[in-house]
């Protein structure tokens, strides 16, 4: 009996489990079957078609409006560049305006460093209106590339108005670093002036290359330093000799001096005219 109650209770344990996979398996199935085999009214199937078909006419007309929105943007960006590229244009000098240049400290190209250059630019209005000269500008330019800006100097203001037929002369003064090395730059001068009409000009009055040498200066101050230290050397060896000199002399001065041999000599040789009649009478005494 107990060896029938434990095979039974073996089978159970080994069908129980299995019986449990299947119970499982079929649960899952039929959940799928639910699923797959759900019923959908037909008149629900038509009525989704035709807002499908609502829905894709409205797809386009919003893909109208945003292809109307982005044509509107391209039209702005390409205005917003031509008006860019329009103020990008450099200013030209007007015909009815001529300019000239002349340095007069230095008188040549050749601009020493750390010194002070001055030149003069005369305005000559040629034409029948009036004409506003703004402002002057200058700056140091790489020599290969005259976009490329080594130094700008400041700008001078003048606002001052010429008239047809007239002329002006403006004076502009700047100093190149003393940093620079002997070597070329370019040197870009601009003189800005307008019209009546607001119309701006500018003329380049000089655009070429010029020279940084170094200052030649008479005396600098190591030059100075150096020749000081040369003389304080030369009068240190001056002094050094006279004492030596001194202390040689003191030593010859100071050797005791040698006792004459006079040798025998007769009175009769000795001459006694020079003393004194009455030291001669004491003598013969």
């Amino acid at each position: 009996m107990a060896r029938i109650l434990g095979r039974f209770l073996l089978l159970m344990l080994l069908v129980l489990p299995s019986s449990i996979m299947f119970a499982g398996n079929g649960g899952s199935g039929s959940m799928l079957a639910r699923a797959d085999d759900s019923d959908i009214p037909l008149d629900d199937i038509g009525e989704d078609l035709v807002e499908g078909e609502d829905e894709g006419d409205v797809t386009v007309e919003e893909d109208e409006r945003v292809g109307d929105t982005m044509d509107t943007a391209a039209a702005e960006t390409e205005t917003d560049k031509e008006d860019e590229e329009e103020e990008e244009k450099p200013l030209k000098p007007s015909p009815h305006a001529d300019t000239h240049i002349l340095f007069t400290k230095p008188t040549g190209t050749d601009f020493p460093a750390g010194n002070m250059v001055r030149f003069l630019v005369g305005f000559h209005n040629k034409g029948d209106k009036d004409f506003t000269v703004e402002t002057m500008e200058a700056s140091f330019r790489y020599p290969q590339d005259y976009s490329f800006y080594i130094q700008n100097f400041t700008t001078a203001k003048f606002d001052r108005t010429v008239e047809p037929q007239r002329e002006a002369t403006f004076e502009y003064i700047f100093t190149p670093s003393e940093t620079f090395n002997a070597r070329p730059f370019g040197l870009t001068i601009n003189l800005n002036y307008k019209d009546t009409e607001g119309n701006l000009f500018q003329d380049a009055v000089f655009n070429e290359t010029i020279n940084i040498i170094v200052p030649d200066e008479g005396l600098d101050g190591e030059t100075f330093f150096l020749y000081v230290f040369l003389a304080a050397v030369i009068v240190l060896l001056l002094v050094g000799a006279q004492q030596l000199l001194s202390s040689f002399g003191k030593k010859r001065l100071s050797k005791p001096k040698q006792p004459i041999e006079m040798g025998t000599q007769s009175k009769s040789d000795v001459d006694f005219d020079w003393l004194p009649k009455e030291t001669l009478q004491d003598m013969s005494k």
